[in-house]
């Protein structure tokens, strides 16, 4: 005698070995054997055979129409299995029937309800209706992904996928049936999505791909500036003075923000005054206003190599920038410096002054630089400027106690990107150029910021304490560079805290109330937010930084390199900011130098594998 059964809502058979009235011993058509309830048992039967039972009732189980059973029942509260396989078959039902019915029943849920053992209900129509529409749903989905899936791995993009593109790269909803065909194929093809949606033409280049991810984060509304980028700034500055001074700039080659310049006129005696004029946005830009707002929500121009984002829009930059042969609204902070060059007294000011020169870095430093200035030879039409302006930062570094800073010895790297070909070019810091400029920006931010203190008014402060800097609205030390307190202000165009900071500076000039206190909000939200979208912005730097230094490697067809242990097995490459690990490289102390060989660079990913090849000697 055989039972089929129900266990853990799936329908079994097998035959008795041992029955009681609470428990059966059976054994299953592949030989195990298990103990049962006996109230577990639907029905006995003695034939088919146990082996060919359950291939029986699957093929007249296939044979049922649940809409016709479904309407047939639908007017009965509640109903045994057997009573309608009796009214379905015209007949008491065989065991195959009995049980064919029965597995039709538990594998329609959706038109069938189990009441229980062996006793089902009708679904309500509504019910079975919107059931039924939910499975069609599924299955069209299904179908849907299928398809998705069949042409991603021929690398079309499917025509839905265009309007979710940013959002599969950079935030996927995983439930999503778009997700889950591009993690089938590229499970399948063992590819990145970036790398599967590339092949499909949804990634114009490695390039676009990392910089979209910083723009769909960060830049939601885009880097436009709506009407804003033509809007003319009506501010009328015409009643400032114009200062009697020829002003000159320093910057890189690429800079449009001109945001300061430097001027020096001779005094009695050998003594001489020295102007640091800063661009002055804040008079034509009101706390509050639209474009304030977006200033406020940028915080900062974002630099990457061969581009940049910036704080403001084209039409404020242009009416403000320390343009040459311009007559330019500054601030002005002018040093006046004996002959030993001691500063004496200082001025501050609103003004306008002539710019005379915009000097570009690459142009300067072949005639200002370290070997020009030993020998004496230094010939410019700003040359004496330039040398009294190099001899006074050379003191003012010495007063801050950095003359020996190993900083100093430092590298910096330029990146020039034309038609996607990049050049990196190496500088040494602490050029005269750079001490000049530095030197200045540091006096004027340490100044005002002392103005800003003993005035008691509130400014946004930069300190430093064992190696750690922070933002706050109390001045305290800088021991990185060595002053009392310091005040972001020489910037205003480039950084939001500055343009605050030189609002403040300005209403200390006129005599006015400040624009903050110390508990306005929008000063402390403004110095919280800028301090993490800093950070953000120096970090999209780097790794744009790496992603350029990785196409300069492919594009010079580099294979092997000389490299700088900095510790472990981590190095530095040789003549670009590219920093990796060799997991390769044997226990080398710090500054070892060692020769590796490069490959499998990757672009998406912005890495390289680096193995270690000799090492160097000095």
């Amino acid at each position: 005698m055989n039972v089929f059964y129900e266990e853990a809502g799936t329908f079994k058979v097998g035959a008795i070995l041992a029955d009681n009235n609470t428990s059966l011993q059976i054994e299953a058509v592949h030989g195990k054997r298990s103990k049962i309830k006996a109230a577990s048992v639907l029905f006995r039967f003695d034939a088919p055979p146990l082996s060919e039972f359950m291939n029986h009732v699957q093929k007249v189980a296939d044979e049922l129409d649940p809409d016709f059973l479904w309407e047939c029942c639908m007017n009965d509260t509640e109903f045994a299995s057997d009573a309608l396989a009796a009214d379905y078959f015209g007949h008491a039902p065989s065991p195959v029937e009995a049980a064919a019915t029965l597995l039709l029943l538990q594998n329609a849920p959706m038109y069938f309800y189990k009441k229980g053992h062996g006793r089902y209900k009708a679904a309500p129509p509504d019910a079975l209706k919107s059931a039924l529409a939910g499975q069609e749903k599924k299955r069209l989905k299904a179908a849907q992904q299928a398809r998705y899936v069949d042409q991603l791995n021929q690398f079309i993009l499917p025509e839905e996928f265009n309007p979710h593109i940013p959002n599969l790269l950079y935030k996927p909803d995983k439930n999503s049936i778009e997700w889950k065909a591009l993690e089938a194929v590229c499970t399948e093809k063992k590819l990145t999505v970036a790398r599967l949606m590339e092949n499909c033409g949804a990634i114009p280049s490695s390039h676009d791909y990392h910089f979209n991810q910083f723009i769909w984060e960060h830049f939601p509304e885009g880097t436009g500036f709506g009407d804003l980028d033509t809007q003319q700034i009506s501010n009328d500055l015409s009643g400032l003075p114009v200062a009697d001074v020829a002003a000159f700039s320093i910057d890189d080659a690429s800079t449009t923000e001109i945001d300061d310049a430097f001027s020096v006129t001779p005094l009695a005696l050998g003594s001489f005054r020295i102007g640091i004029h800063i661009a002055v946005p804040a008079l034509g830009i009101d706390p509050e206003s639209e474009l304030d707002r977006i200033a406020a929500m940028r915080l900062s121009t974002v630099y990457l190599p061969g581009n940049k984002i910036t704080m403001l829009p084209g039409a404020a930059i242009n009416h403000f920038t320390l343009a040459e042969n311009q007559l330019c609204p500054v601030l002005s902070l002018y040093l006046d410096v004996s002959d030993d060059f001691t500063v004496t007294g200082t001025e501050s000011r609103i003004e306008k002054v002539k710019i005379a020169s915009n000097l570009r870095h690459n142009l300067l430093e072949q005639h200002f630089n370290e070997a020009t200035l030993s020998k004496g030879d230094f010939e410019h039409t700003f040359s004496k400027e330039l040398r009294l302006l190099w001899q006074f930062a050379c003191k003012m570094e010495h007063q801050r106690g950095k003359a020996n800073d190993i900083n100093n010895d430092k590298i910096d790297y330029s990146f020039e990107i034309k038609n996607d070909h990049v050049t990196i070019s190496e500088r040494r810091r602490g050029s005269p150029i750079d001490k000049v400029v530095s030197e200045l920006m540091i006096y004027v931010n340490t100044e005002w910021g002392r103005q800003l203190t003993d005035a008691n008014i509130t400014g946004i402060f930069r300190s430093q304490a064992n190696g750690k800097v922070k933002m706050s609205t109390s001045p305290a030390p800088h021991q990185g560079l060595g002053v009392s307190q310091y005040a972001w202000s020489s910037s205003p165009m480039r950084r939001y805290v500055d343009l605050i900071n030189q609002r403040q500076i300005i209403a200390l000039l006129r005599n006015e109330a400040p624009p903050y206190t110390r508990e306005s909000s929008s000063l402390l939200i403004a110095m919280s937010n800028f301090e993490v979208a800093y950070g953000i912005y120096g970090e999209f730097q780097r790794a744009m930084e790496r992603y350029w230094c990785l196409r300069w490697l492919l594009q010079e067809k580099i294979q092997t390199i000389h490299a700088q242990v900095i510790k472990e097995n981590l190095v530095k490459l040789d003549h670009i900011p590219l920093v990796t690990r060799v997991p390769s490289l044997p226990e080398m102390p710090p500054g070892t130098c060692v020769k590796l060989k490069l490959s499998e660079i990757d672009l998406f990913e912005r890495s390289l594998l680096a193995e270690f090849l000799q090492k160097q000697e000095v």
